[in-house]
């Protein structure tokens, strides 16, 4: 009745970790502490729905306001952390607070990364990674204006396809010979070149930006020695973890907060951690760190668990989607490059699967406006059942029999 748990951090993770608190039967005392003025929200829609008009702001909140209250979680928004004591078991915050913990969630989630060249600090360049930077953005967003992207992957792309549909002159800069490179199978990136050309997108692959060019505003984009004029430019070249209060505590950190397969931070049973922060151990039993909103969840779920002496270990299926214009990108799985690829459907048709088989056994997916194929494929995968190539090509057999 007396525990004290803090978790610092307001978003996906954080919610989640109270809920399922909550729900387990957690009766003590619980503290959210976040940087941001908003409460707990989804990220995923900020360069999709929300940025095209068609999401209310409303709606990206997680729970609402009651929900924290009922769950008598006592919110410190706009407040961040600035350490956090192991000794005494204190977070202490910028505002001069102290809290003190008994168990505690690091969900400090991950910022983007920043471009490093002259002219980044012009006015009308700008990042996408919360709700005031969607705001921001879609008072440039007017037709005919020109806009140039840095990176392609999927937040850049997200935001030309809308950013097309909106009548903009849209550039794509890609420093890497294909789109989305470090996301998804070749035929995947070819099939969505193919489909943001047609749909007037510029697409400068190989081709990195040295330098943003204006006086006192952006006017254009210097990339391998040519000049392109812009009037506004959203960079998206990736996220770094925010891993400086776990590092600063002591805490064993390599691009990420190191934990182990049931979500305890290595080194001190009372601290937990999960979400984009975190290196865990995957279920093919290797280090890696995901940024994705299952990972952010289910993450939270094995810490909430592990916090209340619950512990399990963590196996779930990663699983990742993208909308772009008319079409939605869903991913199970990890893939590698040494995956034996199998095609189900047909791209011009704009619905079809890639399969990934390592061994024979499903590895991962990803489906194009194809949710049987995924569905059924991330189902295959946990199971790690093997199927025959010939048989996941054969679009005469139902997905739900394929196995």
């Amino acid at each position: 009745m007396s525990e004290r748990i803090v978790i610092i951090g307001s978003g996906q993770s954080g919610a989640q970790a109270v809920a399922t608190l909550r729900a387990e039967g957690f009766s003590g005392t619980l503290t959210m502490v976040g940087d941001e003025t908003h409460a707990p929200y989804q990220r995923p829609p900020l360069s999709k729905a929300y940025l095209m008009g068609t999401m209310e702001r409303d709606r990206l909140f997680l729970k609402p306001d009651a929900f924290y209250r009922e769950a008598h979680c006592e919110m410190i928004l706009g407040v961040g952390a600035t350490k956090i004591d192991r000794g005494t078991k204190t977070v202490h915050l910028a505002d001069g607070r102290t809290l003190s913990y008994d168990k505690l969630l690091i969900a400090t989630g991950s910022r983007v990364r920043k471009i490093r060249c002259p002219g980044a600090e012009l006015p009308g360049i700008h990042y996408l990674r919360g709700i005031d930077d969607v705001d921001a953005l879609r008072n440039s967003f007017l037709p005919g204006r020109k806009l140039a992207i840095v990176g392609g992957g999927y937040i850049g792309l997200e935001v030309a396809a809308v950013a097309a549909k909106r009548g903009i002159d849209v550039t794509v800069f890609e420093a890497m010979d294909r789109l989305m490179a470090r996301a998804v199978s070749v035929p995947v990136s070819d099939f969505y070149e193919k489909v943001h050309r047609a749909a007037g997108v510029k697409l400068l692959l190989n081709t990195g930006v040295q330098a943003f060019e204006g006086n006192d505003k952006l006017e254009g984009v210097r990339a391998e020695g040519k000049s392109y004029p812009a009037d506004v430019a959203l960079v998206g070249i990736g996220i770094i973890p925010n891993v400086e209060l776990a590092k600063e505590a002591g805490l064993g950190c390599d691009d990420g907060i190191v934990v182990n397969e049931k979500s305890d931070v290595t080194g001190d049973p009372s601290v937990f951690a999960a979400g984009d922060c975190t290196k865990h151990f995957g279920r093919e039993g290797t280090a890696l760190r995901l940024e994705c909103v299952q990972n952010a969840i289910d993450q939270a779920k094995h810490a909430a668990l592990g916090m209340l002496g619950k512990p399990s270990s963590y196996r779930e299926v990663p699983w990742f989607w993208s909308d772009q214009y008319d079409l939605k990108l869903q991913i199970a799985g990890l893939a590698r490059r040494s995956d034996h690829l199998v095609i189900r459907g047909n791209p011009e048709a704009r619905k079809f699967a890639i399969f990934h088989l390592r061994d024979g056994a499903i590895a991962a997916v990803e489906a194009v406006n194809a949710a049987p194929e995924y569905l059924v494929g991330k189902k295959l995968i946990a199971d790690g059942t093997k199927v025959a190539p010939e048989r996941l090509a054969d679009t005469s057999i139902p997905m739900k029999t394929i196995a």
